[in-house]
């Protein structure tokens, strides 16, 4: 079964140290940047995400004075 992308173009400028280390990260596990980056874009957390954690730790942090 073949996957159906909706492919959106994005441009990225990097520093060239940045991209060196893209480059050397891609070659050295044999991934395509592109991999690459959609993984770590995926692993951003969203707003409503963070706010979620935020009020729950908040949550488990509070004590009630008897």
């Amino acid at each position: 079964m073949s996957k159906k992308w909706v492919a959106k173009r994005i441009t990225v400028n990097l520093a060239l140290e940045e991209k060196r280390k893209l480059d050397n990260y891609c070659a050295t596990t044999g991934r395509p940047a592109t991999d690459v980056v959609r993984e770590l874009v995926r692993c951003l957390e969203v707003e409503s995400e963070v706010s979620v954690k935020v009020n729950s730790n908040q949550e488990k942090n509070t004590t009630v004075a008897a």
